[in-house]
Parts: structure tokens; sequence; C-alpha cells
């Protein structure tokens, strides 16, 4: 699944996935959101961002998590 809104640079953040060539790594959102914020919270802190974004953070997170499931069985 191809993500064009989070990108991949190692001259930015250590190359850690970020939204949108910011320094907003997808890390950060999933804890944000993990700690309770709602998407209108994040929105409102991060107002460079949009719904799609957090939509696609999601979708990239859970991708992540079966690719790396399927590499473990």
């Amino acid at each position: 699944m191809a993500f064009e809104r989070i990108t991949v640079d190692p001259e930015v953040m250590g190359g850690a996935p970020c939204v949108r060539q910011s320094r907003v790594p997808v890390a950060t959102i999933l804890a944000m959101m993990a700690d309770g914020m709602s998407v209108t919270d994040i929105l409102t802190d991060l107002p460079f961002l949009d719904e799609e974004d957090m939509s696609e953070v999601l979708h990239f997170a859970a991708d992540a998590v079966r690719d790396r499931t399927a590499r473990a069985a």
C-alpha cells in the first residue's frame, strides 16, 4: 500500500516516518491518540495537518503492524 502523506527522509527526524515531510513523526501522532487526544485536539495543536493526514497515520500504523505480524509468523 502506498502512503502519499507519510514520508521518510534520512535527513529529517533521523529517518522516522513523518507526516507530509514535516518534523512530526507518525509515532508522535499515535502517542497523542493513545494518550486520549481526539483528532480535533491534535488538529488544533497542529493546524498544518488535516483529517486525511490523521487517517493515513492510522492506516500506516495498521499496515506496519500487519507487516510485522506476517514476518513474525
